[in-house]
């Protein structure tokens, strides 16, 4: 069977926040209609919804289907569920679309990262056995990786110091992001450390956020919007969750999950990379071949300036598609990371035409 052309054709992001009280439906219920009224279609036009969430995150069992809620109840819906990011729900959607099964799909996802002790909860998607027991969070994981590139002299802090620099300013022109400031990299660098070698800046902000996006086939999204932001090529890429079995200074499921997406066919002008810690940010810049000398890197502000878990990575996918649309990229990358350590990556090529 022949692959179907589908696009990304509509978007909506909540503004992120710390500390909500909105309940998983208050969150998503509005970027749904935002996104339907966006593309200005019909909720019967809509052929598969897909949903990206953590039943940890909410401290119940099946929560999401409560989310479903915000769907309604009229019309009738085919309705699928990935525990993880959005853009897994993305890719999900994707094949749904691939199958013929349907011509439209709306994808959402939420997380109210704020509301538990997150960097314990991923704990959970660490190897259970040996890694888990010892409940060492995310960050403590992410800076044995930082040092052992430090040391392995491929980045330095400076380095690191300006990645964080770049998006937070960038982040002053994103109405959705959370943290902003016009800061240089030496002023960085002198903040005491949290985790060394990482200091506040090099993790990603916890927030609570919501988004949706709206995917179609052929004709349909031609009609939907003016410039689509065509999917030519995704993948997905995992490494073995043994850490000591891994390389940290590299990733390689992110470098052959780019080699299979076609990232480097041609020229990328826009990348949304979803990394966590600004030392990940230059493994994934390696990792997909991308010179940010030629390539915008996160021109949102990404991960750093607002991180609200299994939401980020399909903020990543609406962000690259929002340039597509504006005119401001022919071809753009989206990216998301999950596990420890960037084992898990997904890259997704965009074109407009």
């Amino acid at each position: 069977m022949a692959r179907r052309d589908v696009a990304i054709v509509g978007t909506a992001q909540r503004p992120n926040e710390v500390g909500t009280t909105l309940t998983s439906v208050e969150l998503i219920l509005p970027v749904i209609n935002e996104v339907i009224a966006k593309v200005g279609i019909e909720r019967r036009e809509i052929g598969f919804w897909c949903h990206g969430s953590c039943d940890y995150m909410s401290g119940q069992p099946f929560s999401f289907v409560a989310a479903v809620d915000a769907i309604g109840a009229w019309p009738p819906i085919i309705e699928s569920h990935v525990e993880g990011d959005g853009a897994l729900a993305l890719y999900e959607a994707w094949v749904k679309i691939q199958t013929g099964e349907c011509d439209v799909a709306l994808v959402f996802s939420n997380g109210k990262t704020t509301s538990g002790p997150i960097d314990r909860i991923l704990n959970l998607q660490a190897d259970p056995y040996m890694v888990t027991p010892l409940w060492p969070g995310f960050d403590s994981l992410a800076a044995l990786q930082a040092r052992a590139c430090l040391d392995a002299g491929i980045m330095s802090e400076a380095d690191m110091a300006e990645v964080a620099a770049r998006s937070y300013r960038d982040a002053m022109n994103n109405p959705v992001a959370y943290a902003k400031e016009n800061v240089t990299a030496a002023q960085l660098l002198d903040r005491p450390y949290t985790t060394a070698p990482l200091r506040a800046h090099d993790c990603g902000v916890p927030v609570d956020g919501a988004n949706a996006i709206i995917m179609a086939a052929g004709d349909v999204a031609r009609r939907l919007t003016e410039r689509p932001a065509w999917i030519r090529g995704i993948d997905h890429r995992i490494d073995t969750q043994r850490l000591g079995a891994r390389n940290l200074t590299e990733s390689n499921s992110a470098r052959v999950a780019a080699q299979h997406a076609g990232v480097g066919r041609d020229k990328v002008d826009v990348a949304e990379l979803l990394a966590p810690y600004t030392h990940q940010e230059l493994l994934l810049r390696s990792a997909l071949g991308l010179d940010a000398d030629k390539t915008r890197i996160n021109p949102s502000g990404g991960a750093l300036v607002a991180n609200p878990a299994m939401a980020a990575g399909l903020a990543r996918f609406a962000e690259a598609a929002e340039a597509i649309f504006a005119g401001g990229a022919d071809r753009a990358v989206a990216h998301c990371t999950s596990g420890p350590c960037l084992q898990q990556n997904l890259v997704c090529v965009m074109e407009g035409e």
